[in-house]
């Protein structure tokens, strides 16, 4: 859960780039629907955690955390994370340009969390709790209907 929550940031610290970087209307309309989730998500993971006595820190887990040091270069990035380059071309680019980097970036940042949820479930004991079978069924369809949106965007179909 607290890989997931920095995972999740990043899906917000992405699409808070769209609307000084695209005037693109379906991209502005996927962005406010990815960030408001990703949020509420965050909210409910720290609520989880802090009921079971659990850091909330944006830290990798079973990691202390280093202050000062950049984590978002660290080798042990949860899966489907941009790296600091992609992260940088990201910033950089504007319309058209960056509705396809966005678009593929958060394609792979969506197909990391799908990799996540299954290892959950891969894992003996891993979503025998209700609330976060829930949360992780939750997660696994949202990210693959968005997953769909993003490709038929990429395609050029509304």
């Amino acid at each position: 859960m607290q890989g997931m929550i920095m995972h999740h940031a990043q899906a917000v610290e992405m699409t808070a780039l769209i609307d000084s970087h695209t005037q693109n209307a379906a991209l502005h309309t996927l962005g406010a629907r990815i960030s408001r989730s990703q949020s509420d998500e965050i909210d409910f993971m720290k609520r989880w955690l802090t009921a079971r006595g659990q850091s909330t820190s944006h830290s990798m887990p079973n990691m202390p955390d280093m202050p000062g040091m950049d984590m978002s270069s660290h080798k042990m990035m949860m899966p489907g994370m941009l790296t600091p380059k992609q992260m940088d071309a990201l910033r950089k680019a504007r319309g058209a340009e960056f509705d396809h980097l966005f678009l593929t970036g958060m394609i792979q940042h969506h197909n990391g969390a799908l990799t996540m949820v299954k290892e959950l479930f891969d894992t003996a004991g891993g979503g025998q709790d209700a609330e976060l079978f829930n949360f992780a069924t939750d997660v696994d369809s949202g990210q693959r209907a968005e997953i769909r949106v993003m490709q038929s965007m990429l395609k050029g179909k509304p």
